[in-house]
């Protein structure tokens, strides 16, 4: 008998010792990169709003206690500057004109974004159009629109004064009297810049729930009805930020009597800014210029706060 033949084993390859395999990161590892990652990025915000943001508001406050020409080196004089700006007459009067214009512009331009956004959002057709129209104001330079307004009020060959003399009503000195002044200005404000407002109205009242006017149709509710129980309830939030954030910018107006009444007529448009721009840049006075930004600056954060604070509840 023959002895059966055994078939040779296959050789199993043996792992080279030279050969090495990529194993990857551990989490550990994984999640230290993330957090180095966004540290970074977040180090690169910190420094930039430190820089161009945070540097100015110090430095800007510690100039309001220095004399400060920048052709000399800076003295440091304490309340001086402070004592110097309460006793200026122009003080109050631009503090009594900012407020003026605030009041006006709360009453023509919080209320009108919001019926022109409740307007718009009734239709149904060309709505793109209609908002493009509405924020076309806002996409001018604000040189323009003033430019432009400047024409519109001139007492010659002005568009206002033209309308005017198609009714047969006398001529107006839009920016040349004491009383029409303002409500110029607030005209020019109110028409340049609510067309931000308008969408973020329209992007309100594209939120509330179809459910809830429908149901107030079928119980026979009236527009007026379904304004004030539906749309103003549920835009309330919306319209106590918008509140605020107007308050805020109202008060800080500037190129509006700047290019168009320089402060005039007889200081009847001298605004808290426009003061502060004579005091830095036709007086030299930077110490004084900084001191009353300061003075707007605690004016409007003690504002602010007790804002928040009296509709935190209502929110």
């Amino acid at each position: 008998m023959t002895a059966p033949t055994v078939a040779p084993a296959r050789e199993t390859s043996a792992p080279s010792r030279h050969a090495t395999s990529k194993t990857p990161p551990s989490r550990r590892a994984r999640r230290l990169r993330d957090h180095l990652i966004a540290y970074a990025f977040l180090a690169a915000g910190v420094i930039c709003f430190a820089f161009f943001s945070w540097y100015p508001i110090v430095r800007g406050w510690l100039l309001g206690f220095q004399q400060v020409t920048f052709a000399q080196p800076a003295q440091w004089v304490g309340l001086d500057n402070f004592r110097r700006l309460f006793a200026d007459p122009l003080f109050l009067t631009a503090w009594r004109n900012t407020g003026y214009f605030t009041l006006l512009a709360l009453v023509l331009g919080f209320a009108a974004p919001f019926v022109i956004a409740v307007v718009l959002n009734e239709f149904r057709h060309a709505r793109g159009y209609l908002r493009m129209t509405v924020y076309l104001p806002v996409m001018l330079p604000p040189i323009v629109t003033m430019l432009l307004w400047r024409w519109f009020y001139d007492p010659g060959p002005g568009l206002f004064n033209n309308a005017l003399d198609i009714l047969h009503l006398p001529a107006q000195q839009w920016l040349e009297s004491e009383h029409l002044a303002m409500v110029s200005l607030v005209l020019v404000s109110t028409w340049a810049n609510m067309g931000t407002t308008t969408l973020i109205y329209l992007a309100a009242l594209g939120s509330i729930p179809g459910d809830l006017y429908e149901a107030a149709e079928l119980d026979g509710a009236s527009i007026r009805q379904r304004l004030w129980h539906i749309t103003l309830p549920q835009t309330r939030f919306i319209l106590m930020i918008t509140l605020l954030l107007q308050i805020i910018g109202t008060m800080q107006v500037f190129i509006e009597p700047f290019v168009l009444t320089g402060g005039g007529p007889d200081d009847a448009t001298v605004t808290v800014l426009l003061l502060l721009y004579r005091y830095a840049f036709v007086y030299n006075d930077f110490g004084m210029a900084s001191a009353m930004s300061t003075l707007l600056f605690v004016v409007l954060g003690l504002f602010a706060a007790g804002y928040l604070r009296l509709t935190r509840g209502k929110s």
